[in-house]
C-alpha cells in the first residue's frame, strides 16, 4: 500500500492555508536527497515557511515536496523527500501533525486483519502549543482554559 504521508501533507497544507495561517514544514536535513540552503539549519533540522506568498512552484507528489523560496534575497530550489518531513504545522497556533518515522508504508508480507487494526493501530502524535514566555508549561486541554497567544514566536513540543 502507498504511503499516506503525502496525502496528509497536501490536506494539512491546504487546511492551514484555508484558515489563513502560515504552514511550516519541519525537515530532517540529514535525510538523503534533501536539498535545502546550507547554513539555515540547527540541530540537523530546518523549519521551512511553505505559505503560498513565500514560495513559488509548490508541489507535493508521492515522492517529495519541492518549491522555490528566497533565502537572504536569493532564490533557492528546495527538494525534500516525503520521509524527511517530520512535521507540518501552523505558525500562528502550532496546530498540525508530527509524522512517525516508521509510518510510511507496510511491507508486502505484512497482513492486517480488521480486528487487529483496532488494537494495534498506533495513535497519532498530538501537537500542543507551548507558551514561549514559559516553555516548560505546555498548554493542555486538561489544564486551565487556554490563554491568548503571546506576542513571541510560537514553538512546538512533543508531549507523550
Amino acid at each position: 500500500m502507498n504511503s499516506s504521508r503525502p496525502y496528509i501533507l497536501r490536506a494539512l497544507h491546504e487546511w492551514i492555508v484555508d484558515n489563513e495561517c502560515t504552514p511550516h514544514l519541519l525537515v530532517d536535513i540529514n535525510h538523503p536527497q534533501v536539498k535545502v540552503p546550507p547554513g539555515y539549519a540547527a540541530d540537523g533540522r530546518i523549519v521551512l515557511n511553505a505559505a503560498p506568498a513565500a514560495v513559488r512552484y509548490f508541489t507535493v507528489d508521492n515522492e517529495a515536496v519541492s518549491f522555490e523560496a528566497l533565502f537572504s534575497g536569493a532564490p533557492f530550489s528546495l527538494y525534500v523527500p516525503i520521509a524527511a518531513i517530520l512535521a507540518i504545522y501552523a505558525r500562528e497556533n502550532g496546530q498540525g501533525m508530527f509524522f512517525d518515522a516508521d509510518s510510511d508504508t507496510l511491507s508486502d508480507d505484512e497482513d492486517i486483519h480488521e480486528e487487529d487494526t483496532q488494537e494495534t493501530q498506533a495513535q497519532p502524535t498530538v501537537l500542543h502549543a507551548v507558551d514561549t514566555e514559559n516553555p516548560t508549561d505546555p498548554i493542555s486541554p486538561d489544564d486551565e482554559p487556554p490563554r491568548p497567544p503571546s506576542p513571541g514566536r510560537p514553538s512546538l513540543r512533543v508531549i507523550k
